[in-house]
């Protein structure tokens, strides 16, 4: 008897540079994913929010729960840059993360970097 397909949550469990974007996804550590992206000190999560979509502090709950300190937050806002809600600013400042809108390809970008040189950064970034 053949098994059905198991859907699990996208999750791969640790850091890695973007090594691409478009096309509706993210191509890292060999892999692919279609879809947007929260790339975290525990790993890198699929993440259930489209370009245009209002953001609200209820979507970086994840974001929220590390255990590990998060110095900076970067979010990709898509292809063009759009300003967080003040509500949204006000719970990063809460936790004491420093949060940053851009669009995703600046967010790829300065990720990357900021990994590489060891800091304390996450990302949420929307697909393009």
């Amino acid at each position: 008897m053949r098994r059905p397909i198991e859907v699990r949550n996208a999750h791969f469990p640790g850091r890695a540079p973007i090594d691409s974007y478009g096309n509706g996804g993210f191509r890292f550590a060999g892999m692919s994913h279609r879809g947007s992206l929260l790339l975290l000190p525990s790993g890198i999560y699929g993440w259930d929010v489209e370009e245009g979509q209002a953001l609200d502090a209820g979507l970086f709950a994840r974001l929220f729960d590390e255990v590990e300190p998060i110095e900076f937050v970067l979010v990709g806002t898509g292809a063009d840059i759009r300003p967080l809600p003040a509500p949204l600013r006000t719970a990063f400042r809460a936790r004491g993360m420093n949060s940053d809108p851009m669009s995703t390809g600046a967010a790829v970008r300065t990720y990357n970097i900021m990994l590489a040189e060891e800091r304390r950064v996450a990302a949420a970034v929307i697909a393009v």
